[in-house]
């Protein structure tokens, strides 16, 4: 596990931020006719692609309803090219996906021209992180946001966001939202504007609302100090490790979002590379993303993995724990069908004991019980 030192101080963004908020006073967001045009047409197109989830027909983009058992929601479906000039981000971006889930998802697939007639999968299936069902869940790993709103029991929201690449790692922690501004100006840190220097392309002390403005239209800051969660002016980064720290969504997830999450919501940031679940039917499945550069080394993969799986089956189960290792070893979002209806057929030659299978497999895992202290993300 990593901890991370924080040092209680506003940074030059949040700065930036409450400096436009205090000059522009109490604003709400009001989208124009045309993002409300746009906003109709994303939700529609979904719900016409993918006819097998009917909930898409009937809730707003990025809605679901929690299951009353089990711990999975959504489908995954496909859809079938039909403009030549259409791009694989286009398209995840319409169904509410990101850049490395729709690449994960189609391996073979051309980003820039997927081609007419190409079917192309939309991987809208998610396994609900591990962690308390309330608040704002950011897990970093999966590159994908969580809010359970409380005024709105029984259903989950779901986005795809950017975080910190490494050198500016996202960090894991409990926090919670304080402001919301509406069109922030943004002040680039030191840092940034040094490297600008250096390439001779000086940058502006201030970059005032607008299209030129790398926090969009709208920022929702947070208790840590200088991260925000908030929208971008480059949308086809979003679902890839390209902040510098903060939080970024789509434009039209992010506006929706900024007028219904309340200031105090609990912000979990958490760091969760393989998450396992069960169906409604009774299959247990789980799913592995790559593991985040930063915290390589400070937990066991596959260690982790096979105790949660094991916690979740409770004995009650016969897991094949070589599809685990196989997860880990391959993380690229898919669900794997350990057991129950769902699950492959157990293959024809006699299966090891589970004891036997499970040494086998933690052979020449070693164990660590390091804790990491390190400093300002």
């Amino acid at each position: 596990m990593t901890i991370r030192k924080t040092i209680t101080r506003w940074g030059p963004t949040s700065l930036a931020v409450l400096l436009a908020a205090s000059l522009a006073g109490p604003a709400h967001a009001q989208p124009s006719a045309e993002q409300a045009e746009t906003a109709v047409a994303i939700t529609g197109d979904a719900a016409a692609s993918a006819e097998q989830v009917a909930d898409a027909r009937e809730l707003p983009r990025g809605h679901f309803r929690l299951p009353e058992h089990g711990d999975i929601i959504g489908e995954y479906y496909t859809v079938t090219v039909d403009n030549p000039e259409e791009t694989l981000i286009d398209i995840a971006r319409r169904h509410n996906i990101g850049y490395e889930e729709i690449r994960m998802a189609n391996p073979d697939v051309s980003l820039w021209v997927p081609g007419e007639g190409t079917e192309v999968v939309i991987p809208a299936r998610y396994i609900l992180p591990p962690a308390p069902r309330e608040g704002v869940v950011v897990n970093l790993s999966e590159l994908r946001l969580y809010y359970y709103p409380a005024d709105n029991p029984g259903i989950v929201e779901t986005y795809p966001v950017s975080v910190g690449r490494e050198e500016f790692a996202t960090p894991v922690g409990i926090t919670r939202t304080t402001v919301k501004v509406k069109d922030p100006a943004w002040a680039p840190p030191a840092s940034m504007r040094r490297e600008a220097a250096a390439r001779g392309e000086p940058a502006p002390a201030i970059v005032p609302p607008g299209p030129d403005n790398p926090l969009g239209r709208h920022a929702i800051l947070l208790a840590m100090p200088s991260y925000l969660i908030h929208g971008t002016n480059r949308p086809d980064g979003v679902g890839m490790r390209v902040s510098r720290g903060c939080i970024r969504m789509y434009p039209e997830d992010i506006e929706s979002l900024y007028e219904r999450l309340p200031s105090g919501t609990q912000v979990n940031l958490m760091d969760a590379p393989f998450k396992a679940g069960w169906a409604a039917d009774g299959t247990l499945f789980v799913q592995s993303y790559p593991q985040l550069e930063e915290n390589v080394g400070d937990f066991e993969p596959l260690l982790n993995a096979i105790e949660r799986v094991s916690e979740l089956a409770e004995d009650q189960a016969e897991i094949d724990y070589e599809q685990v290792k196989r997860a880990v070893e391959a993380p690229n979002g898919r669900f794997v069908a350990l057991y129950g209806p769902q699950a492959p057929a157990p293959e024809p030659e006699p299966e090891p004991q589970p004891t036997q299978q499970l040494e086998g497999i933690l052979e020449g895992v070693e164990l660590s019980t390091t804790v990491r202290v390190e400093g300002d993300a």
